[in-house]
């Protein structure tokens, strides 16, 4: 609930006016509120267009005061026109507006102290109730199939790895703000779109080629660290950008990313001649230049995710699982110069005390990570090329662990147990984006009330079913708010009435990957044909069809 009180604080619903001073009008207090009809406060969501706001006070009110005494204002500052109605002994103000409001829009209206009673006194204090309305039912854009509808989502997506690479390196800047910081790890997946787009006919199989050679060329020069990339790099020069003030060297699970998206692309450009023989022996070289056992700190039965050429290994990261970087470990086992033994994925990533949970949440039962899930990412980056069809260790078989993840994010969401505005079951999905005046990793044990376009997108192959339905929210309903250049934008709060200007390249890429995932298995097949993947996968203890 949101009031605003000027002046003192008050315990309750209505005011005292106090004792009144011979001489001297007494001031008023204010009683109770109704918004048509009903008191919940005072913020009210799906409001219709043409509401009634019912201040009640204790002593009637001058009706010539009303006009300068109460305010009617959108959330942009603008006035909105009412009209208004005295009634109960002239003690209640009904304000209706003129004509009727704008869908999914915020205003509040403020009975100020401008507002005098018929004795010539004065409101203790100025009362605002907030109102949103409704959001518009009717389809945004002409309904199309279901399966056109999943290739225009890919198409408009893959237009920020394409249009808006960046121009030197075509590599995908971090945010569609960047300027020139491109991300390795976002690069990674973005390079994984291009096999889809030249599938699903959006570009050639020349320019996507061409773009990857583009690519790769800029990679063999760029700054690296024991063969290892940095979060971030200048898309123009290749030199290491900070993350932050230690995090200035390599970074091992964006470089996980990337090299997952290289090999992905080297399986698909397999061709007997000149040109892709040239990207596969490219690839080849970046691939097994990265140190990955350097990176268990002097032998160490763990892997470390960062290291910096000027404070070494002091942000001391031990990479350590449930969470997104599985790939990093399958990599670093697979790797046929620098690759780890088992006893490294068994004692870091799987020897976490948390790894394990096996409780249920919503009737599911969660194999591995922590309560309720965490955010959809960890079904996600390390899935893009990993098939969790099948495959299985003795912990869990990992397409019964990503889907129950994800119907514990479904109905974590539909259940909305702290009550936020819009929650539903076909507008769910938390995952880690950008929220009001921040970025947060968003689940269900750190929600915001903030949905991600990506969470349930980039679940497609868990939950087609419930994905598909919020696909269509988000593009019939929200569409006119949250469909953009580069597809959906970043992230939305329908409780507090706000949509991001934002696309982040790690939440876009994973759109276009897992719903060719659901639909082809694409770049399952790609990733999963590598014959390193599979001694790797083999090494650690996975069986799975694909090996």
């Amino acid at each position: 609930m949101t009031i605003t009180w000027l002046g003192v604080s008050c315990k309750s619903e209505k005011e005292d006016p106090g004792p009144t001073t011979p001489g001297i009008p007494s001031s008023f207090g204010f009683n109770s509120l109704k918004v048509n009809g009903a008191y919940s406060g005072f913020k009210y969501n799906d409001v219709n267009l043409k509401p009634q706001i019912r201040f009640t006070f204790s002593a009637p009110l001058n009706n010539a005061t009303v006009a300068n005494g109460v305010t009617f204002k959108s959330v942009s500052g603008e006035s909105v026109a009412f009209t208004s109605a005295l009634e109960g002994g002239d003690s209640s103000v009904v304000i209706t507006p003129s004509a009727d409001l704008k869908y999914l829009t915020s205003y509040s209206v403020t009975a100020t102290k401008a507002l005098k009673s018929k004795a010539g006194g004065m409101l203790l204090n100025e009362v605002k109730v907030e109102i949103i309305t409704a959001l518009d039912s009717t389809d945004k854009f002409p309904v199309i199939s279901d399966d056109a509808l999943l290739t225009l989502v890919q198409q408009q997506t893959f237009k920020y790895f394409w249009d808006f690479a960046h121009p030197v390196s075509g590599l995908a800047r971090e945010r569609n703000t960047s300027g020139d910081v491109v991300t390795s790890g976002g690069s990674g997946f973005g390079i994984m779109t291009i096999p889809v787009a030249i599938e699903r006919k959006f570009i050639t199989r020349a320019q996507g080629l061409e773009r990857m050679q583009k690519i790769v060329d800029f990679l063999k020069k760029a700054q690296t660290f024991h063969g290892a990339f940095p979060h971030w790099l200048n898309g123009a020069t290749g030199v290491v950008v900070p993350f932050s003030t230690k995090d200035n060297g390599a970074d091992l699970v964006e470089t996980s990313f990337l090299i997952q998206g290289l090999l992905t692309t080297r399986q698909y450009f397999n061709a007997n001649n000149a040109a892709e023989t040239a990207l596969w022996t490219d690839i080849n070289a970046i691939w097994e230049a990265v140190e990955w056992d350097w990176f268990r700190k002097g032998n160490e039965n763990v892997l470390y995710w960062h290291w910096s050429p000027d404070y070494g290994w002091d942000m001391n990261h031990q990479i350590r699982g449930w969470n997104e970087c599985l790939i990093t470990y399958a990599l670093a086992a697979s790797s046929p110069t620098h690759g780890i033994d088992k006893a490294v994925y068994d004692n870091g990533w799987a020897g976490n005390a948390t790894f394990a949970n096996g409780k249920d949440y919503y009737g599911i039962t969660l194999p591995l990570g922590e309560p309720l899930g965490g955010p959809l990412f960890f079904s996600h980056y390390s899935f893009l090329g990993l098939n969790p069809t099948g495959l299985t260790d003795r912990f869990t078989n990992y397409f019964t662990q990503n889907k129950a993840h994800t119907l514990i994010n479904y109905n974590y969401c539909k259940a909305n147990p702290q009550q936020y505005y819009g929650y539903s079951d076909q507008c769910w999905g938390l995952t880690a984006s950008d929220i009001p005046n921040g970025y947060n990793a968003n689940s269900p044990g750190n929600d915001k009330g903030v949905i991600t376009p990506t969470a349930a997108l980039s679940a497609f192959p868990y939950t087609p079913v419930e994905s598909m339905k919020a696909l269509k929210f988000f593009y019939y309903k929200l569409g006119d708010k949250l469909w953009g250049e580069y597809g959906f934008r970043d992230a939305f709060s329908l409780d507090q009435l706000w949509f991001a200007d934002s696309y982040l390249a790690i939440d876009q890429a994973p759109i276009v990957v897992m719903i060719e995932n659901h639909r082809t298995a694409l770049p399952w097949k790609l990733f999963m044909s590598n014959p390193e993947v599979k001694t790797g996968l083999k090494k650690l203890g996975f069986t799975s069809p694909a090996l």
